[in-house]
């Protein structure tokens, strides 16, 4: 096993190119994964990388390098419509954790229960991925694509993630159900982004994690109750709109109480994203 730390991307895309490494940045996943099993393959550390940390404004919205961790999410002057991306990074582990963990390995853990992906979803963010030949984007719906998968190629490493400027009068939250307040796996969560314009709701964002296989939007939901009034949408909000969640049980909670409670967290983080409106 070697242990390989990058000083710069070029020097981490070469170590890629150069055959399969588990790529390290604040380990607070890849570690307990590997259980009581000896590490044997390669480790690429890509902390230092400065090209990979930080939050900034571009054109077009906000870049989140991928490096960047969730105390610095935390810590960001960001606009109103990051408020349930916020509220999602102070629930991830630890405050250890949130020191250490990384918003890009949240991603490529491709766990159900990552707390970081309903809210990134609602904003609509894109993984940006790069190789020693270049780099593209993808939507994160499309670069999750199941239990532990992503459309991360071995020789490609997550670089940043954005977010394209969010609409003006964007409110967000993030609502987690867990067995306890504090380091716990969710057993369902749900993110909101709402857009209003004086008493009505133009548009509405809503995302769902541990309740499927990926976290996912629930547009069927979503347009039942856009352009509707503000105090119409408790009422439209109601339980065959959610039928296309596919909850399992595990020791954590049933298929069936994880349905139920997937309704009442959206109502409380309906309720929430309109806190401050109305």
């Amino acid at each position: 096993m070697s242990y390989l730390t990058a000083t710069t991307l070029d020097q981490a895309l070469s170590a890629l190119a150069a055959g399969p490494v588990s790529i390290i940045a604040g380990g607070t996943d890849w570690f307990p994964a590997q259980g009581d099993r000896p590490v044997t393959g390669d480790l690429l550390d890509i902390t230092r990388l400065p090209e990979l940390r930080g939050i900034s404004q571009t054109d077009m919205g906000w870049r989140i390098g991928a490096a960047t961790t969730w105390t610095d999410i935390i810590r960001a002057d960001l606009p109103a419509a990051f408020d349930g991306l916020k509220l999602a990074a102070r629930e991830v582990g630890s405050i250890q954790i949130q020191n250490a963990g990384t918003i890009a390995g949240n991603l490529c853990n491709a766990s159900p229960a990552a707390d970081g992906v309903p809210p990134l979803l609602t904003l609509n963010a894109e993984v940006e991925l790069c190789n020693a030949n270049g780099s593209r984007v993808v939507p994160l719906w499309r670069f999750l694509q199941g239990v532990r998968q992503t459309d991360r190629a071995q020789n490609e490493l997550v670089s940043a993630v954005h977010i394209p400027t969010p609409p003006v009068n964007s409110y967000s939250s993030f609502v987690k159900l867990g067995a306890r307040k504090y380091l716990v796996i969710s057993i369902c969560m749900v993110a909101v982004l709402a857009v209003v314009e004086g008493d009505r709701l133009i548009d509405i964002r809503i995302a769902i994690g541990a309740a499927s296989p990926v976290a996912q939007r629930l547009t069927t939901l979503e347009d039942h109750l856009r352009d509707c009034a503000l105090g119409d949408v408790q009422n439209r909000m109601t339980a065959d709109l959610i039928q296309s969640l596919t909850p399992i049980t595990d020791v954590r909670a049933s298929a069936d109480y994880r349905l139920a409670a997937s309704a009442t967290l959206i109502r409380r983080a309906v309720t929430l994203a309109f806190k401050g409106v109305i």
